[in-house]
């Protein structure tokens, strides 16, 4: 995609723009409905949910339920109010943690399931 994107012209991309972000978000929606659907088959589950801010992605959430429906696997997913994405909590969260003094060193590793009340 990159590499098409890269050959046009600018006034070709702004005529493709609309078919380029279509196409783009085709291929992310049927990697993740085939990963989300091939995970609960081999894992033998009859039930899947999906959240976060990717779970408000209206495509998604009606191929993921159409094809959820195909292979008799029950789908829940959230209202859209409550798809959101964290990205702004956890900037609030790091705000603050610095408005109070705290801070990391530049090498400081992820931990994934540390709370935010948890210091490294």
């Amino acid at each position: 995609m990159a590499i098409y994107v890269s050959r046009l012209s600018p006034q070709e991309k702004e005529k493709q723009r609309a078919g380029i972000a279509k196409g783009f978000q085709e291929a992310i929606v049927d990697v993740l409905v085939d990963k989300s659907l091939k995970a609960a088959l081999e894992l033998k589950v009859n039930q899947i949910a999906i959240a976060g801010g990717v779970a408000n992605n209206s495509r998604l959430r009606q191929k993921l339920s159409s094809e959820a429906i195909k292979e008799g696997l029950e789908l829940y997913i959230p209202s859209p109010i409550l798809c959101t994405d964290n990205a702004a909590m956890i900037a609030a969260a790091g705000y603050f943690h610095l408005h109070n003094g705290e801070n990391s060193p530049l090498d400081l590793n992820a931990y994934p399931h540390l709370s935010l009340e948890q210091k490294v």
